[in-house]
């Protein structure tokens, strides 16, 4: 395959179909890497295929995002833990990769603010701590609850594995604000890693593959008694829900926590221009090797916490800062065979197995290969040796074979044409409208496919979708083969099964009294599940976490997005709501859609139906007038720009649209306004101005 074409050369629709198989893509690598803990690319390869898909956003402004990287954050909490809910949730950051990015980041953060090339704009540059993200709560200056991050809206409850940590006051100093969320980063230093392994060896015990995993293991431990054992540190570096803000400035900010008592880390600077931040990069990056501690690249943040505010988040990632990437580590191995892994959609992935190899510090054994067009295009051979290339803790990629050192009798890869597990033909789909086969090489088995079954009931019980504590990957496997689920419905069936006697889980090797109550308890505790996650865990093509809260939050019942679903044929007023739903798009559209019509999915919902019930997600906490209301901007706007006036209403707990259709409650105009303000008016639907509209939303003066 050839190299991506250049963006500006590409059709509309060439690009959306790019558009929809990066998102599902990378859709796949945030499970496998947030939900299965087994991640299949490296950060930087990661990393390209956002920067592409965001770059295909930016060219064509009409598409848009059917499941994008930039909007997941992380894992769903473990049931091990009790949970706790984010009051202010816990977003991840967005990346840049090259010096000229840095320039760039400013300049978006100026057109979004309206701002000047003029204009002061303060950014703070500090290093990217590479450890295990926590929320810290004092009330009336006492730590009263500590929590992960989790999947960002939800973490785990570490409080009193927190205590045992020695940098973190129980009590905070001065005058702290009566409420006060302090985030910041738990890290374990080089030392204490390589001192923390040697015992590990000691005591006959697996070491820990490095510093953030072992400081991630050390904090959710079950026994604060092991974690106080483990030498870790805390970096403050920002916050969550404050009952008052005791600076106006991100640097202020800072300083009040070092006044709290609280660790910061000392490398952080106020910079004026991209050049002082692309100095402070190098200098940070100059000195990585001897911090004593991992860090992964530089972050910025606009200083201004007022600015902050007007520049809101992102689904995944704030507006207002950015983390700067350090490069990729690389080393040489050799390429000894070619898996092919067969998703929950049939896709073919192969999955390169290689000759293990220290890189960064960590020693790997696999790396993707991504698809078949791959591997031709970088004439990757088994046998090879091949340059590989980590950058974070995950698998990392390959970049190309070593030529000069190819076995003689090497020979090209030939890709399977038929499924390694049903042997069911395997094609590559041709797209209708631009008549070009997509990337991916699919499993035309379907539901004869075994394994596509079983990736869809491990997607279904997975971390961020019903979470069924003890039913594993291994295990869903094993009940699969031997016949006791087929479906997700029977996955709920299972206890009375055994009440009845049709089946005998307590007389199976490795099970017994209390792992099968434990496994029961765990399916009944999932009867009663939040609209998204239901949704999510449909496994619907396209529509991840981020979308599958979308499709919640718009439609509230499961029956109204399904009986929508049904209606939505091309053309259809139907499918026009889905296609309305800010985010969604016409590729989503029609996969929700599809999904609907096929007979078989109908009827495992209707079965799915009767053992769990889907619940309305948790209502927005927002007293504002437009909160639940679908708004709809148009025109020029003249004291904001139109992505601010979005993150407005989103932040005020409105829903906003692309378009105006029977269910806008409101529509907001400014100058210049036309066919969108025309079929307002043809509704009937409230239409006010720019002016009106601050005054609605508390800004007015």
């Amino acid at each position: 395959m050839k190299q991506p074409a250049p963006i500006e050369s590409l059709s509309a629709a060439q690009a959306r179909r790019e558009h929809a198989r990066l998102g599902e893509e990378i859709a796949t690598h945030d499970r496998r890497y947030y939900t299965d803990d087994a991640p299949s690319v490296s950060d930087a390869e990661y990393d390209a295929l956002r920067q592409r898909y965001e770059a295909l956003e930016a060219a064509f402004p009409g598409l848009t995002t059917p499941e994008s990287l930039t909007q997941k954050v992380g894992t769903a909490p473990s049931e091990k833990f009790a949970k706790v809910r984010h009051r202010v949730p816990m977003l991840s950051l967005g990346n840049i990769f090259a010096e000229e990015e840095v320039a760039e980041f400013a300049a978006r953060v100026r057109r979004f603010l309206g701002l000047g090339e003029n204009a002061r704009l303060a950014i703070t540059a500090e290093p990217k701590i590479d450890g295990l993200s926590c929320s810290l709560r004092f009330e009336r200056g006492a730590l009263v609850q500590a929590a992960t991050r989790g999947d960002g809206y939800e973490g785990e409850d570490v409080t009193a594995n927190v205590r045992t940590i020695g940098e973190i006051p129980h009590h905070l100093k001065g005058h702290p604000p009566d409420i006060l969320e302090v985030r910041g980063e738990v890290y374990m230093t080089h030392a204490d890693f390589v001192a923390l392994n040697a015992r590990q060896k000691d005591a006959g015990k697996t070491p820990f593959a490095n510093p953030r995993n072992s400081a991630a293991g050390s904090l959710r431990q079950l026994d604060p008694a092991i974690t106080a054992s483990r030498p870790l540190h805390f970096f403050a570096y920002a916050w969550g829900e404050v009952s008052a803000l005791p600076a106006s400035t991100q640097m202020g900010m800072i300083a009040a926590f070092k006044s709290y008592g609280l660790p910061v880390n000392p490398l952080m600077v106020l910079c004026q221009t991209a050049d002082e931040l692309i100095a402070q990069y190098r200098a940070i990056e100059q000195q990585r090797a001897s911090l004593g501690y991992d860090i992964d690249g530089v972050v910025y943040k606009v200083d201004d916490l007022a600015l902050q505010n007007r520049l809101g988040f992102v689904s995944r990632a704030p507006r207002w800062a950015t983390a700067h990437k350090f490069p990729a580590e690389r080393a040489t191995t050799v390429l000894r065979a070619i898996e092919i892994n067969v998703g929950r959609t049939g896709a073919l992935t192969p999955l390169a197995k290689l000759d293990p190899v220290t890189v960064g510090g960590v020693v790997v054994s696999n790396a993707t290969l991504h698809n078949e067009d791959e591997i031709i295009r970088k004439d990757i051979r088994i046998g090879d040796a091949v340059t590989v290339q980590r950058a974070g803790d995950v698998i990392p990629q390959i970049l190309g074979p070593i030529l000069d050192k190819r076995p003689k009798d090497s020979k090209p890869y030939v890709f399977p044409d038929k499924c390694p597990v049903c042997g069911s033909a395997a094609v590559r789909e041709i797209d209708s409208k631009t008549g070009e086969p997509e990337a991916v090489r699919r499993c035309t088995g379907a539901l004869i496919c075994p394994a596509q079954a079983v990736e869809r009931l491990k997607h279904f019980a997975s971390r961020n979708a019903f979470d069924i504590e003890g039913l594993g990957e291994k295990l869903i496997e094993q009940f699969f083969n031997d016949g006791l689920i087929k479906t997700a419905p029977d996955i709920f069936t299972l206890p009375e099964r055994e009440r009845r006697g049709m089946i005998n889980l307590r007389e199976r090797e490795g099970f017994g009294e209390l792992s099968v109550n434990n496994l029961f308890n765990a399916v009944e505790a999932r009867r009663t599940l939040p609209l998204n996650r239901f949704i999510f865990a449909l496994g619907i093509r396209h529509v991840g976490e981020t979308n599958a809260r979308r499709l919640a939050r718009h439609f509230e019942l499961f029956e109204a997005l399904r009986e929508t679903a049904r209606a939505a044929t091309d053309g259809s007023e139907a499918r026009a709501e889905i296609n309305n739903i800010e985010g969604i798009g016409e590729v989503v559209a029609e996969a929700v859609a599809d999904f609907f019509v096929e007979n078989h999915n109908e009827e495992v919902l209707d079965a799915l139906l009767q053992q769990v019930t889907p619940v309305p997600m948790e209502a927005v906490t927002s007293s504002s007038p437009v909160a639940g209301k679908t708004i709809v901007f148009t025109g020029s706007l003249e004291r904001m720009t139109r992505d601010e006036a979005k993150a407005m209403a989103e932040r005020l707990g409105a829903k906003v649209a692309a378009s105006v259709s029977k269910k806008t409650d409101l529509v907001v105009a400014g100058p210049g306004a036309g066919s969108k303000l025309a079929k307002a008016a043809e509704l009937g639907i409230e239409t006010i101005s720019e002016e009106d509209w601050l005054k609605l939303a508390g800004q007015g003066d």
